[in-house]
Order: C-alpha cells, then sequence, then structure tokens
C-alpha cells in the first residue's frame, strides 16, 4: 500500500474501530432498558394476585392485553427519550449548507449518544474550517487574476488604442475633406472601444477602493450602473464607517457589485435603493432593494459566489422578496474594531 493510501485508509480504519465500541454501547443500553421494562413487569405479576389458568381463560385475556400494552408503553417511552438526540441530530443533517452556518446539535449529558452527536458537531466546524479556507484561496486567486488582467487590459491594450486614437487624429488633420468625416467615425468607435476596456478594467479591479476607500467606490459602482442600466439608484452611504479592513471593504464591494448586476439582468426595476450603514455594536450593513418582478430566488453561481465571499469576513447574507415587491439582498459585517460615531446619512439619487 502506498503512502497516500495508507494515509486515506488510516482515518477511516480508526473511525469504524471508535465506532465498533460505541455502537456496542448503544445496543447495551437499548437491551439495558427493554430488560429493566420485562423484569418490572415480572416481578408485578410475581407479586401481584392475578394468576393466569391453564388453558387461558376469556377473563384473563384482558389482564394479559392490559400487561403487554403496558409493557409496550413504557418500552417505547423509554426508547424514545434515550434515543431522542438522533431525532435531533437527524434533523440537522437534514438542514445542514456549507454555505449557511448552522446551530450545532445539542450534547446531551454523556454517553456513547453524547460522544456520537459531538463527533457530528466536529465533523460540521472542520468542513465549514475547510470551506472557509479553499473559499479564500479561491477568492484570492481569482483577485489576483482580475488584477493581472485589468493591469494588462489597462497597460497594453488601453495604451495601443490611445496610441491608434493619436494616430487617427494626426491623420484627419491631413487627410482630404472627402475622407475626413469616415476617419471622424473611425476615430469615435476607437475612442468607445477605449472607454470600454476602461470601464472593464475597472470592473475587473477597483482601483478607487485602493486609493480613495470605499464610499467613493460605491459611488462610483453606482453611477455607473446608473448610467448603463439607465436604472437610477437612491444612495445612503454613511460618511463615516467603522474600520472594516481591506478584504471586507473587497468583499462589500463585489457583493454590491453582484447585486447591481443581477438588478440589471433579472429584475426589470425601476429604482433600486442602496445603503451602506453601522447599526448595532460596530456592524455595517450593505442593503440593495429593488422595486422589480421578485419571485422565488433561484441561487445560481453569482449568488453562491456572493455567499462565499460572506463566509470569509464571518457577514450573514440574506436575500429575499420586499414585502411590497421586489428582492432585497441584506448583508452585515461585523466589525473588528469599536464602532465610532456616525453623523447622518448623506442622500442623493442619481
Amino acid at each position: 500500500m502506498t503512502a497516500a493510501a495508507s494515509r486515506h485508509a488510516g482515518p477511516g480504519r480508526d473511525a469504524r474501530e471508535r465506532a465498533r465500541p460505541m455502537a456496542s454501547a448503544l445496543l447495551g443500553r437499548i437491551m439495558l432498558i427493554n430488560g429493566l421494562v420485562f423484569a418490572a413487569g415480572l416481578t408485578f405479576l410475581a407479586v401481584s394476585p392475578a394468576t393466569i389458568s391453564s388453558p387461558v381463560l376469556l377473563t384473563e385475556v384482558p389482564v394479559l392485553a392490559a400487561g403487554l400494552a403496558l409493557m409496550l408503553g413504557a418500552n417505547a417511552l423509554l426508547l424514545r427519550r434515550g434515543l431522542a438526540p438522533l431525532t435531533a441530530l437527524t434533523a440537522l443533517m437534514e438542514r445542514v449548507d456549507l454555505l449557511r452556518p448552522s446551530a450545532r446539535c445539542t450534547e446531551p449529558g454523556g454517553g456513547e449518544l453524547g460522544a456520537l452527536v459531538g463527533t457530528f458537531n466536529a465533523m460540521l466546524d472542520r468542513l465549514e474550517a475547510e470551506r472557509s479556507t479553499s473559499s479564500a484561496h479561491a477568492l484570492a486567486a481569482q483577485e489576483a487574476e482580475r488584477q493581472r488582467i485589468a493591469r494588462e487590459l489597462h497597460d497594453e491594450i488601453g495604451q495601443s488604442l490611445t496610441v491608434v486614437l493619436l494616430g487617427l487624429k494626426r491623420g484627419v488633420d491631413r487627410a482630404p475633406e472627402d475622407l475626413r468625416e469616415d476617419l471622424r467615425t473611425v476615430q469615435e468607435t476607437v475612442r468607445a472601444s477605449l472607454d470600454e476596456v476602461r470601464r472593464i478594467a475597472r470592473r475587473l479591479r477597483p482601483g478607487v477602493l485602493d486609493d480613495l476607500g470605499l464610499r467613493a467606490a460605491m459611488n462610483a459602482l453606482m453611477s455607473e450602473f446608473s448610467e448603463v442600466s439607465g436604472v437610477p439608484v437612491t444612495r445612503l452611504l454613511d460618511a463615516r464607517l467603522p474600520g472594516l479592513g481591506g478584504e471586507a471593504e473587497l468583499v462589500i464591494y463585489r457583493i454590491a457589485q453582484e447585486g447591481l448586476t443581477n438588478v440589471a439582468r433579472h429584475a426589470r426595476a425601476s429604482r433600486v435603493e442602496v445603503s451602506l450603514r453601522a447599526e448595532g455594536e460596530g456592524a455595517v450593513v450593505l442593503r440593495i432593494a429593488d422595486d422589480g418582478r421578485g419571485g422565488p430566488i433561484r441561487e445560481g453561481t453569482g449568488v453562491r459566489g456572493m455567499r462565499e465571499r460572506a463566509l470569509l469576513i464571518g457577514a450573514d447574507l440574506t436575500i429575499g422578496e420586499r414585502p411590497g415587491g421586489g428582492t432585497e439582498v441584506r448583508l452585515t459585517v461585523p466589525a473588528p474594531g469599536p464602532a465610532r460615531a456616525v453623523p447622518s446619512s448623506s442622500r442623493e439619487a442619481t
């Protein structure tokens, strides 16, 4: 057996070896409960004045039936109480979703069932930690690739188009009158392409986020969204927010970007409201609400990416229908430091 195979086989063998005494202890508990019930029934029959004839008389059948029903009822009650942690464990298994951290099952006082529940809780902790770590590596690689592509678009293609644009300008100045209109048309096409390249580069890596901060980046994002989609955005952005750190700010920006993209693609909204405010004890809440068609939320790649990003910073993300129609995305980010005084929000519409 290879070293890799032995590593994979080792944990499985250890788990089976730990499971055997646990199963034996559970079997022993069930047998003990049954034995106690039957021993209690036998003791009651031994000390009671009841007698059983041979053959059994019809008047004795109800007594036997009542005794049997009592023993079965007591057995069922004791087994249900003893195995109740398994019911809670099964319910938890059915609703586990690694993208939505769930509450852990309450561990019973001790014994083999307590060990089983504790092992399952530990497994969930380990799976969520591994999922968070793998998502962090994947998203970090994605951001690095975005930055590389944005830099190449800006430095290579952007500069090349700029050179072409300058060359066309010189050509327009020296061209005969009958060719100038055609050259101006080509010039405008190249200028539009250059603007599109710059816009794509900004979407891939928002330099304004690094240079001017989250609030300026959010304003630029919403202005671009309104310009491209034609949907006005009402902004409620706190002028000062608790310190969040670069990673949390990038997560907020990316989730806002994905949320607005979903509005433009699917919502058919006439208005969007975006707020970024400090609430509670230092928490920062991003809210994106539209008045579109709403309906059931189908979680595709974009929404799952939003949930993965939220998990990276321990944030809570909820996506659902608004009472008056439309969809609301709400991201609650816990702030690492104490909250500062927050002035009134700036309100503006584009």
